[in-house]
């Protein structure tokens, strides 16, 4: 076991874990960030998604080792108040049905968009393409980070 100290939404958090335990049981087993979920375990599925230095990645294949001196957004440390444009507009397209994929869902697009704030809708499908949606939620996915694309602009 090593001790690491995890800057995550803007605080630093300290856990006493493996060196490979991966960041996604670190957030929910150990600092009890429940939003982000466990899809698949192997990177495919997007439902683990966090942003790293501003960059959408899979906890899931990020080892804590790794994860020590980066900069960790989950899907609470988002918004304060739930109020940032992506999630503003997964309400107002009303895109949740189970909810499962959502907070990755969210994460993807929030990072997607902070570095295409115009993007056409074939972009839109290129970047959400490796989220994976078990209800087929995606045409309101697609329509929800047009939404949001027109609410940052």
């Amino acid at each position: 076991m090593s001790t690491f100290n995890l800057k995550i939404n803007n605080k630093t958090h300290t856990v006493e874990v493996a060196d490979d335990t991966p960041l996604l049981w670190v957030l929910r087993d150990h600092l009890n960030l429940v939003g982000t979920k466990y899809g698949c375990g192997i990177g495919q599925c997007g439902a683990c998604s966090v942003h790293v230095d501003g960059n959408v990645t899979r906890s899931c294949l990020l080892p804590v080792s790794v994860a020590k001196d980066m900069d960790i957004t989950t899907i609470e440390g988002l918004s304060e108040n739930g109020d940032h444009p992506v999630q503003q507009a997964w309400k107002d397209i009303d895109v949740p049905q189970c909810g499962y994929c959502q907070a990755g869902q969210i994460m993807t697009a929030s990072s997607f968009l902070k570095n295409n704030p115009n993007p056409s809708r074939e972009d839109i499908r290129n970047a959400m393409h490796g989220n994976i949606c078990r209800c087929a939620s995606y045409n309101s996915i697609e329509e929800a980070v047009k939404v949001a694309a027109e609410k940052m602009s």
